[in-house]
């Protein structure tokens, strides 16, 4: 009884080794679980941070953009810039230093109208120096016409008196050749005043030149040269100190149409015309020409569109962005102004607040916006990014402010 009794009793006896083992396995499991729980949190806030300073994430891209109230009559959009079809680049035909500038950049002048005078008392002194050349030539005939006219009795008279037998034949011979030869250096002096006036002539006409003008009516659109710049120097044919003339009345938008589209567009149709430099101003346009040839390397042909209501502060190279409709615009309907537009899947939440992402180099700012009424796709957007301003479509979570991305293709 007693043995079995001790047998039962040391059955009941701890193993150490076992609950030792069991104790670390357990310890392994927990540290496991927070090293595992720690590396999700690290990736889940680290991540955004690593993302905007080492690697670039990629986005889809939507831009703000106008809505016109002429948008359901839209058939093509296409964008260019505004360019005068008339223009005159000024020069010096002849080599000069500046003396005086009668007009500056942005003088409107008329044809004809006197832009720069170039020095021009040398000019003058040589045409006076010619001048004087052309009387001395002038005389030199004189005198041989009165040498020629006394030789000529000289022989004269020789011939008669050799006819009555009183004075050789000879002696009348020599004075009729000696005539003969003062006749043709009287005819070569008269040939060299000529030459002399044709160079009084050739220096007065110089002398022109040295009076810039007007080829056409128009807007000076550069700086002029200053007195005393040395001009008419000529680099490859194109002189270095110009006026460049710009007629503003022949403004024009030159844009370029896929080639795929061109059928969209014909001479005479009806288009709006709007500029950045002037959101909120309307034009009437008509396309008036189309380019005979077609650019390879783009696959486009240009079409000039000119402006039917007055350009009044349009400037060459302005951006712009015609609009080819299929009816013409009313004046009630140029009136309207147009809206500024955010697309739906550019605007998120983001503390209680409507936010974009816009892009400004390769790295997105959270930007907060004020939306109005929604309009189709998009929102009115009353306060926010600037009309062009491209955004971020769709962004997700976790996009933060100043993250690098780039354009998923």
């Amino acid at each position: 009884m007693v043995d079995q009794l001790s047998s039962d009793l040391a059955s009941l006896k701890i193993d150490r080794d076992t609950a030792t083992r069991t104790g670390v396995a357990s310890r392994v499991v927990v540290w496991m679980l927070v090293i595992g729980a720690s590396g999700v949190a690290a990736y889940r806030f680290g991540m955004p941070y690593f993302e905007a300073t080492f690697w670039k994430t990629e986005v889809r891209l939507t831009e703000v953009s106008v809505y016109l109230p002429s948008q359901a009559a839209v058939e093509l959009t296409s964008s260019g810039y505004v360019e005068p079809q008339r223009v005159s680049r000024v020069g010096s035909k002849i080599p000069g230093r500046v003396a005086r500038v009668h007009v500056r950049e942005g003088d409107r002048v008329e044809k004809g109208a006197l832009l720069v005078e170039l020095e021009q008392a040398d000019r003058e002194a040589a045409i006076q120096s010619a001048r004087m050349q052309v009387a001395a030539a002038v005389a030199r005939v004189a005198t041989a016409n009165a040498n020629l006219a006394e030789t000529r009795q000289q022989a004269g008279r020789q011939r008669r008196l050799a006819q009555s037998g009183v004075a050789p034949a000879a002696n009348a011979d020599d004075l009729e050749a000696r005539a003969d030869s003062l006749a043709q250096a009287a005819k070569a002096m008269q040939a060299e005043v000529k030459a002399a006036e044709a160079e009084v002539d050739a220096l007065r006409v110089n002398l022109q030149y040295m009076r810039i003008v007007a080829p056409i009516s128009g807007t000076v659109i550069n700086k002029p040269p200053e007195v005393g710049e040395s001009i008419g120097a000529e680099i490859g044919g194109v002189s270095d100190k110009m006026i460049e003339l710009a007629d503003f009345d022949s403004l024009m938008v030159e844009t370029d149409i896929p080639e795929g589209r061109l059928h969209m567009v014909k001479l005479g149709s009806p288009c709006e015309i709007t500029l950045d430099a002037f959101p909120g101003r309307r034009y009437r346009g008509e396309a008036v020409e189309v380019s005979p040839r077609v650019s390879r390397a783009k696959a486009t042909v240009g079409v000039k569109v000119k402006f039917v209501d007055a350009a009044d502060g349009v400037l060459p190279d302005m951006s712009a962005r015609v609009s080819f409709l299929n009816a013409p615009l009313d004046e009630a309907a140029l009136k309207l102004k147009p809206k500024t537009v955010v697309p739906v899947t550019a605007v998120v939440d983001r503390g209680g607040a409507k936010v974009v992402f816009a892009l400004e180099g390769e790295r997105v700012r959270l930007r907060n916006v004020t939306l109005g009424e929604k309009m189709g796709a998009g929102y009115e957007l009353l306060d926010g990014p600037a009309v062009g301003t491209r955004l971020v479509a769709e962004p997700n979570a976790a996009l933060v402010d100043g993250q690098r991305i780039k354009e998923k293709i």
